[in-house]
């Protein structure tokens, strides 16, 4: 059984619709106030929200006549190759890449880059 790991919360991203000002903070530092979550023990409220977590092998794009003419035995060619990385996507948004891994009976992925998106 794969051992447990304590995560850290580096970054809350709100989906609100209220507004900040920094005045005069840098633009990565914004002045939560002290309702702001300290520790992993404050976000017990969000660990039951469901989140949809996909692992993308690879893509291919064909027309629907190709599409149609599939069937069972038939082989999709993907855009990856063998060994290269899969794409981890949280509520369709790319948050990894990683490598396929048997666990027991079932496949699993795991994370080997954690992918930082620039806030726009």
């Amino acid at each position: 059984m794969a051992e447990e790991q304590d995560l850290e919360l580096t970054e809350l991203e709100s989906t609100g619709g209220g507004s900040s000002s920094s005045g005069g903070q840098d633009d990565d530092e914004i002045d939560l106030g002290d309702d702001f979550p300290r520790s992993s023990g404050d976000l017990e409220a969000v660990y039951d929200i469901p989140v949809q977590v996909s692992a993308v092998l690879g893509k291919s794009t064909m027309q629907v006549s190709q599409l149609l003419k599939l069937g069972r035995g038939a082989v999709v060619e993907l855009d990856r190759k063998v060994g290269e990385a899969v794409d981890i996507y949280v509520n369709n948004r790319l948050v990894a890449r990683g490598e396929v891994v048997v666990v027991e009976d079932r496949l699993g992925v795991t994370m080997t880059e954690i992918i930082k998106t620039e806030k726009g």
